[in-house]
């Protein structure tokens, strides 16, 4: 929706200054991947290299966390991945637009796909303090799961019990 406003009111090379020094509208035509690396690559090498992400993404589904930011993450990433390569077969390139004058020009999409990894990460980052992702982490969970053999592997003999009765 945006691309298309941007298409129907600016020509490509233009610049329209939002914010002075900070925000521009400057339209550009992107051949490559992320800020335009690369740009020699066809748009079908493009879309089998989007495919083989989103194949290593879902190879491990089980494994990712259940935090509600997981999902709105995920959900980020391949909107703005999908809108993308929609774009790219359309039209052979993706249209480029916002400039913080700080970083490449991009557009929505790929603030998506950024803000959704940046989700990611932090879902990631709450599943498990041994770096491992489970699906469940906290007190609770870790009670749950507990067996009598976990306090012995780790020298805790507290709530030991001893087998042979002495």
């Amino acid at each position: 929706m945006a691309g298309w406003l941007i298409r129907s009111s600016l020509s490509v090379g233009t610049e329209q200054v939002v914010v002075p020094h900070v925000l521009s509208l400057r339209v550009l035509h992107n051949t490559g991947v992320a800020f335009g690396l690369l740009a020699h690559f066809p748009p079908v090498a493009t879309v089998i290299l989007a495919l083989t992400l989103l194949g290593v993404v879902f190879y491990n589904r089980s494994a990712w966390p259940l935090a509600v930011v997981g999902p709105w993450g995920l959900g980020l990433m391949l909107g703005g991945a999908l809108g993308n390569m929609i774009e790219r077969l359309r039209f052979g390139y993706v249209l480029d637009y916002l400039d913080f004058h700080v970083w490449p020009v991009f557009n929505l999409a790929d603030a998506a796909i950024v803000i959704g990894a940046g989700l990611l990460v932090l879902a990631f980052s709450r599943s498990g303090r041994d770096g491992s992702v489970s699906r469940a982490s906290g007190p609770v969970a870790r009670a749950r799961t507990a067996t009598p053999q976990d306090d012995y592997s780790r020298g805790d003999d507290a709530n030991a019990v001893d087998p042979g009765g002495e």
